[in-house]
């Protein structure tokens, strides 16, 4: 299903579970950061290791551009 398909779903539980894949990310990144571990991704099919550096400087970059 794409995003937008997942909206218009008639089940509760599947309309909501985009939200909270979101909401899981964004914790899995703050723990990363909090403990100095990598994240491991899958981005067009490969995994992908983001270390807690560079997570860091994303949230960085995505802090300052939010003010």
């Amino acid at each position: 299903m794409k995003p937008h398909d997942i909206s218009t779903a008639s089940n509760a539980d599947l309309r909501a579970s985009l939200a909270a894949l979101r909401r899981a990310s964004q914790l899995a990144r703050k723990t990363a950061i909090q403990t100095g571990t990598d994240l491991i991704v899958v981005r067009d099919g490969h995994l992908v290791r983001i270390s807690a550096d560079t997570l860091r400087r994303q949230s960085k970059v995505g802090t300052d551009s939010a003010r």
